[in-house]
């Protein structure tokens, strides 16, 4: 008999003698109901059939997984790794998954009935606005594991949902900020309704009775705004004074008090305007602009929290015997060998033992390009494995890793207040006190001109004058502009960088590994005798092969290796090539196997390395450290702003002169100790010049120390790293002058927002004590302002990466 055809929906069995057929992705397909065609024609017609492309036809087969899933979601059997997210009652177990590849309705109904279809599961609900699916199922008869097996072989990837302490506050602070705008909204429209219902122009025939009633229902709908919606302002307002600040909330506070407290008057004696619609419309619209100000900035976090969250929950331990075992990260140890498959993200800081391929490091350096791997190079957490596996051994772990160590310095860089911010901060306190002394002055003038307006000539003053936007203007600038550099390859590790960046007049570089790549690559080839440069270098190739030394990595991989390579420290190789003898080295080693004299060195720029064999000098070979290819876009850059630019190397050959002579740097300085460095540093600033250094060695943490800004190179060493004020984690010079324009745009944004928030106060003060901005146009004015620095400072978010 044979096996009944799965659907190729939802991949139940097609009942015999049924076929539903349709076609999607160009070919007939079966279905096991009309429903199931129904939604598939449904989703093909609606152009998302992109759904069953990313669906394999070996997922369909219910006994068949990708080789890596089965030991990996194995881990959820585990009781102790259940426990942080599975609640288990007496007859079922709930869990909460977020379910990966949901494109569509059509995608919760598949996965919906899927799970339902399973004896041990009792309820499967999908909210497809989040993607979570909340399974109630019976452990004893249908594993965790098996679960998300049943999810994976219908095309979804699923895994256990459980927000951090910080989200879960973050998501329940988003959602009770809401329902205060919603509590404001509604029942503000409501008590406008009643206010209005007792003004003459609406009513001419109310009756007195309901006239009386009216005002008493606009209070009761105007007192949940006040002590529900509006207590933020509050409690702010309180804890400002405890602490002997006045913070902009004070003015908000006494406005909304003293308008409920005018129309509970107005509601007792029956004398005077209800200002119950003024309270709620001046709450809706702060409310509104602080709401959507909290998501802006939330827009500007996304960086960090993609970083946070990047590793796996898991990875591949090798025992002794080479055999890999899935563990939670949890339980690696130092020492240990990982296992990184091709695809999967690297766990741990580590040594790669074995393996070659390419890592993707773009989230942490903003390269775009996978680098190479092999054994002996470093890898970082968080970074992607691209090729083939590699096997690890685990140097650093947790909170010991460089990612975590760039999420601290992010989140320490975006903290930081430059003096401008910190100059905004200082004026909007004396602005808030200056605010409140004119509006009691104001008050009383009007009180003894026209008393009827006096009130409503302080209340528009206390909520015009509110300094939100200037309390703004810096740090949401700050903080968009340190996510962008970070997506750039920059980070930023200490607050005043940007605005730093604008007082530098000089800028001095290291050589080696800074202007240069820091690596040695071959020049040229100068055959001595008839054998060809291509030929030589074969030769000379087949040699270092077979060397560990760094030189031994410019010239390439050799077709066939020497055999009976001997190193001689100091002075070169000696090895047989098709039973030939050769050397490579210093001229004097090479010509002792020839006993002939050894030829001068052509010139004294770069490492000249000789070949040769029995009968005499074959070639010379010139290695160079090749200057980087972005570095002439970053010094035209810095002569572009007039910048100063003096190269200080401790490298003592001619090499520093002919870098400086390629790239146009006037003032190059060579054998350099790290004192001579220090002192040259503090000649140009006694000089009056704010110096931006920038390098990566040891003998530059002194100086890195001493600039006003500084930056180290992503290859640079631990201590040029700590020291410096920003790290160039991708190494390309070509990002740190895309930085310089950030830096740029950033103080422009800064200074518009101050700009435009001092205008807007300075402006709005004198208007509303003249009586001509009520307050309802005013707690427009003032969310608008706020909302349009936000939206200012966003544009920073925005880049133009040049590769």
């Amino acid at each position: 008999m044979s096996a009944l055809l799965p659907c190729y929906h939802c991949a139940l069995p097609v009942p015999a003698g049924q076929r539903f057929r349709g076609s999607v992705l160009g070919e007939q397909r079966d279905f096991c109901c009309p429903g199931c065609q129904a939604v598939a024609e449904a989703i093909v017609n609606g152009g998302l059939d992109h759904y069953y492309r990313h669906r394999s036809e070996k997922s369909l087969n219910p006994q068949e997984l990708p080789a890596q899933l089965p030991d990996e979601l194995a881990l959820y059997d585990r009781a102790d790794v259940q426990a942080p997210f599975v609640h288990h009652q007496a007859q079922s177990s709930e869990i909460t998954l977020m379910v990966e590849g949901i494109s569509c309705a059509a995608c919760g109904w598949l996965i919906e009935k899927h799970l339902r279809s399973l004896p041990a599961v009792v309820e499967a609900r999908l909210n497809l606005s989040n993607h979570r699916l909340l399974v109630r199922w019976q452990t004893a008869e249908l594993p965790l594991s098996q679960l998300l097996g049943e999810l994976r072989q219908i095309g979804y990837a699923a895994h256990p949902w459980q927000a951090d302490r910080a989200a879960r506050q973050q998501a329940a602070d988003n959602r009770t900020a809401l329902r205060q705008l919603g509590v404001a909204g509604l029942l503000w429209f409501q008590a406008m309704m009643a206010t209005m219902a007792t003004w003459p122009q609406f009513n001419l025939d109310l009756s007195p009775q309901l006239h009386e009633i009216l005002p008493w229902v606009a209070m009761f709908l105007t007192t949940p705004i006040v002590f529900y919606s509006c207590r933020p302002f509050f409690k702010a307002a309180a804890r400002g004074l405890r602490q002997g600040q006045l913070s902009m909330d004070l003015s908000v506070s006494l406005a909304i008090g003293g308008a409920y407290g005018a129309g509970i008057w107005t509601a007792i004696s029956g004398q005077g305007d209800l200002y119950f619609d003024a309270v709620g419309m001046f709450a809706l619209f702060l409310l509104s602009g602080r709401y959507l100000e909290r998501r802006a900035r939330e827009r500007t976090a996304q960086a960090t929290a993609q970083l946070v969250n990047v590793l796996p929950v898991s990875c591949l331990r090798l025992d002794k015997q080479d055999q890999a075992e899935r563990i939670l990260l949890g339980e690696l140890q130092l020492g240990e060998r990982v296992l990184v498959p091709p695809g999967a993200v690297i766990t741990v800081d580590g040594r790669v033992l074995s393996g070659h391929s390419s890592v993707d490091e773009s989230l942490l350096t903003g390269e775009y390009l996978p680098l190479k791997r092999g054994p002996g190079d470093e890898v970082t957490a968080g970074t992607l494995n691209v090729e083939g596996p590699l096997t690890l051994e685990a140097l650093a772990l947790g909170a010991d890793t460089r990612l975590s160590a760039i999420v601290r310095l992010l989140e320490r860089a975006q903290a930081q207040k430059p003096a401008m911010g910190r100059l905004a901060d200082r004026a909007a306190q004396a602005f808030v006190l200056i605010s409140l002394v004119l509006a009691a002055v104001v008050g009383l003038v009007w009180w003894q001109m026209e008393p009827g307006r006096a009130f409503w000539v302080v209340l528009a003053m206390l909520v015009a004058t509110c300094p939100c936007a200037l309390s703004l203007a810096t740090p949401t600038a700050l903080t968009a502009a340190t996510g962008s550099l970070h997506r750039l390859g920059l980070l930023l590790t200490r607050g005043h960088v940007l605005e730093g960046l604008q007082q530098i007049d000089t800028v001095v570089f290291d050589k080696t590994g800074t202007l240069t790549e820091g690596r040695l690559s071959l020049r040229a080839v100068q055959p001595l005798g008839t054998l060809s440069a291509d030929a030589c270098l074969m030769l000379a190739a087949a040699l270092e092969n077979r060397s560990e030394h760094p030189i031994a990595r410019a010239f390439g991989r050799a077709e066939r290796p020497a055999q009976s390579v001997q190193s001689v420290p100091g002075r070169g190789l000696q090895g047989e090539v098709d039973g030939r003898l050769l050397r490579i080295g210093d001229a004097d080693f090479v010509t002792d196997l020839s006993a002939g004299p050894a030829p001068a060195v052509p010139d004294n720029s770069g490492l000249w390395l000789m070949l040769g064999d029995a009968d005499g000098a074959l070639a010379w070979l010139v290695l160079d450290d090749p200057v980087r290819s972005d570095a002439g876009l970053l010094l035209d850059r810095c002569r572009a702003r007039g910048w100063q630019t003096v190269l200080l190397s401790g490298d003592r050959s001619a090499r520093v002169a002919q870098v400086a002579m390629e790239l146009g740097i006037g003032d190059a300085r060579r054998g350099l100790s790290a004192e001579a460095k220090l002192a040259a540093v503090r000649e140009l600033q006694a000089q009056g010049h704010k110096v931006l250094m920038i390098g990566d060695g040891v003998n530059d943490v002194p100086v890195l120390a001493a600039a006003d800004i500084s930056v180290a190179m992503g290859s640079a060493s631990d201590l040029a790293r700590i020291g410096a004020d920003a790290v160039l984690l991708c190494n390309r010079l070509g990002a740190l002058a895309q930085a310089l324009d950030v830096a740029a745009r950033t103080r422009r944004v800064i200074l518009q927002n101050l700009v435009w928030a001092a205008l807007y106060n300075g402006l709005m003060l004198p208007f509303a004590a003249l009586g001509w901005i009520t307050p309802i146009w005013a707690a427009a004015g003032m969310s608008l302002s706020s909302l349009t620095v936000v939206l200012n400072a966003l544009r920073l978010t925005r880049l133009k990466e040049t590769r």
